[in-house]
């Protein structure tokens, strides 16, 4: 099976071309799993396929690195969309992605591009939708209508916590020194609190200034990455609805940086980053 891996902000993925590679749904949890081991097999924070799809111009299916499925990753979007323009599957700057029954809609950056060459995606902005803050749509059990600097206690201590969803779950606790935080420790009883019943990811977020803070995040099914779209989306809005920073962001992350604009009027999140292609080639399954 020939791959590509590909990387935004850190967070890595390897990426397979559906419209090519045939592979029989039972058989993907497994493989993703062997594909995502960082001493086995090829690593990264899990694989996508990227395949044809009737409601959008294409598909982005997303698998964590333990073989669970996951609705969405911003920074996964954004190396789906330069996959497809890079790869010549595409000719247009602005494309549409499904994921897990849900559209985005995502403007790439092209640079290098001439009449004798296409050029390559540099950077992609995505229109992430909405954030969902109704706690059983998130899900999480919570008493209000809203999640927001909610209690919630890990192991024996007491942390606060806003719940968004930008397609998958997200609990965005504030601190301080988030640098020394040994998320490893902490992270899993997050996850798998009883207060989650899809499991979440969490973000650990240290505000800097009104336009910028510094996010550590556990994703679900992966552990510690370097970077999570989505996260970073949630982040941003959770910033704002706790009254800590403007509504357009830098979220720094362990690889790199993302902008982010929650547009209140429109209630939509964007989230522009980088894509890049690491390397590729064959594995036998």
């Amino acid at each position: 099976m020939k791959f590509t891996k590909m990387q935004g902000c850190g967070n890595d993925y390897v990426y397979v071309n559906g419209f090519e590679e045939k592979i029989s749904p039972k058989q993907k949890p497994e493989i993703v799993k062997r594909l995502s081991d960082r001493h086995f097999g090829i690593g990264g924070d899990g694989v996508i396929f990227i395949n044809p799809a009737e409601e959008a111009d294409f598909e982005m299916e997303m698998y964590n690195a333990d073989g669970s499925r996951s609705e969405m990753c911003g920074n996964g979007i954004r190396c789906v969309a330069k996959y497809v323009y890079d790869k010549g599957l595409t000719d247009e700057g602005r494309i549409t992605i499904v994921s897990a029954g849900k559209i985005k809609y995502l403007e790439l950056t092209v640079e290098g591009k001439t009449k004798d060459t296409r050029g390559a995606v540099t950077k992609v902005r995505v229109n992430m939708g909405s954030p969902i803050l109704v706690p059983e749509e998130i899900p999480v059990q919570a008493a209000g209508e809203q999640a927001v600097d909610e209690p919630i206690l890990v192991c024996g201590q007491e942390y606060r916590m806003t719940c968004v969803s930008m397609g998958n779950p997200h609990a965005v606790v504030f601190m301080k020194d988030v640098a020394h935080l040994e998320i490893e420790k902490v992270g899993p009883y997050f996850e798998n609190h009883e207060r989650f019943p899809r499991r979440t990811n969490t973000e650990f977020v240290e505000v800097l200034d009104r336009q910028h803070v510094f996010m550590r995040v556990w994703e679900r099914g992966t552990g510690e990455t370097l970077a999570c779209g989505t996260g970073c989306c949630a982040t941003a809005v959770a910033c704002v609805l706790n009254g800590l920073t403007d509504d357009e962001i830098t979220v720094k992350v362990l690889g790199g940086e993302l902008q982010i604009k929650w547009d209140r009027e429109q209630n939509v999140v964007f989230m522009t980053g980088p894509a890049e292609i690491v390397f590729e080639g064959e594995v036998e399954l």
